[in-house]
């Protein structure tokens, strides 16, 4: 629905201002359909670095969106 997307686009820019290559991951994965190797090597980190990154994220976008503390 338009409220949740609103608050999608917000915790995205909020994270994007906190973690800009986490930012870069979640765009990657959930929007362009990369796969993590693939992700990895545009990154220029490891495989391992992106999953970090990707966990991290989602966390971030979970919390921030459902407003948990």
């Amino acid at each position: 629905s338009e409220p949740q997307l609103e608050s999608l686009g917000d915790a995205l820019e909020s994270l994007e201002h906190i973690d800009p290559r986490a930012h870069q991951v979640v765009e990657m994965r959930y929007f362009g359909g990369l796969e993590i190797d693939e992700i990895a090597a545009f990154l220029d980190v490891s495989p391992a670095t992106v999953k970090r990154d990707w966990t991290k994220a989602r966390a971030y976008l979970l919390h921030t969106m459902t407003g948990l503390t």
